[in-house]
């Protein structure tokens, strides 16, 4: 298994956005904004403050949005120039100045597994973090979520999932896992289970938006045959490493907003303008 420093992370950003038609019709889910910072931008300044610098889109071609926010508009700069409204782009800015980007198109949508598995020319044989956009994490009171995680990557050097208790009946929503807690709020996986109903479930605990993989995640995925709906399953994959001990589910530090979801989204401005923004 690499050894590398994770410099990488991968943001599957492809999907349609269906539940938050018709909002998402014309634009990008992951270009909604929470308070006034669209969510693909709060996911990149988690994986830079976690200390990586070259951010992948696995994106559609509906999506150039995401690709056009983390570029110049030469025209827009020109017309606020010397105005207080400079200072709002400073954010974006300086992530502009800190990152590499590229973009992969996923020419199918084929499930999580398939689009994290399109990032490999990007990555090569090093380990790498992957964000789900639709997941906001936020912790008021230390370092990121991903920062927590690549901490806990160089300690174990294997792949590391986030794991939250969710209510029993909302484990049909999420990848399940199940693990023997080796210290508090960790646990070595041996079970997974992708979408299980309340009977199938090995445990509360589901995987959210957050990973760090090892490069051989790829080979797994290009051996995973296709699961739960006809898709590739990014569990499926992790399951074969999890056989072997290689996988660690974090409880991790912070709260979590499944902005995928109305009630969560508006969760999620809300609790950012009374934390960030209200003074």
């Amino acid at each position: 298994m690499s050894q590398n420093r994770i410099s990488t992370c991968v943001f599957p950003v492809a999907g349609f956005g269906s539940r938050f038609l018709p909002a998402t019709k014309a634009v990008p889910k992951e270009m909604l904004p929470v308070v006034d910072k669209p969510l693909i931008q709060y996911g990149v300044e988690e994986a830079v403050a976690a200390g990586l610098t070259q951010c992948c889109f696995i994106n559609g071609r509906h999506k150039q949005a995401i690709e056009n926010h983390f570029d110049r508009n030469v025209e827009l700069e020109s017309s606020i120039q010397g105005s207080s409204k400079e200072l709002l782009l400073d954010g974006v800015n300086q992530l502009m100045e800190t990152c590499a980007f590229s973009s992969i198109r996923q020419l199918q949508a084929n499930g999580l597994g398939h689009a994290i598995g399109c990032s490999e020319p990007a990555v090569g044989d090093n380990p790498f973090a992957v964000i789900l956009p639709d997941d906001l994490c936020v912790n008021s009171h230390g370092p990121g979520v991903l920062a927590q995680m690549v901490e806990l990557y160089e300690k174990f050097q294997c792949s590391i999932v986030a794991i939250e208790e969710v209510p029993s009946n909302q484990v049909s929503k999420y990848g399940v896992v199940d693990g023997d807690e080796i210290e508090e709020g960790i646990f070595r996986l041996h079970n997974m289970v992708e979408k299980p109903t309340v009977d199938e479930a090995p445990s509360n605990l589901a995987i959210i938006g957050r990973y760090i993989l090892s490069p051989d995640i790829y080979q797994l995925i290009g051996d995973t045959k296709p699961g739960k709906s006809g898709e590739v399953q990014i569990t499926d994959a992790l399951m074969e490493q999890a056989r072997e001990g290689r996988v660690i589910g974090y409880q991790f530090k912070g709260k979590r907003f499944d902005c995928g979801s109305v009630r969560g989204y508006v969760a999620a401005t809300n609790y950012c303008f009374e934390q960030f923004y209200e003074d």
